[in-house]
């Protein structure tokens, strides 16, 4: 995996094998879920940590 702060939906959909309009999709919904707990968004790109928290079960906070 990259080093950046932010997954893209490239990214998404290559690490689990989905389509890119899916993979926006996801983004948008993760992006959803941090908006409700009052965290700045940028649209079609996700944080990193809570991406692989998310997906990977892996607790890095964010």
């Amino acid at each position: 995996m990259e080093n950046s702060i932010f997954v893209t939906a490239d990214q998404v959909a290559s690490d689990l094998g989905v389509s890119k309009p899916y993979a926006y999709k996801l983004i948008k919904q993760m992006n959803d879920e941090l908006s409700k707990k009052g965290y700045l968004t940028v649209a079609g790109r996700v944080s990193r940590k809570y991406y692989e928290e998310r997906f990977y079960g892996l607790k890095l906070g964010c």
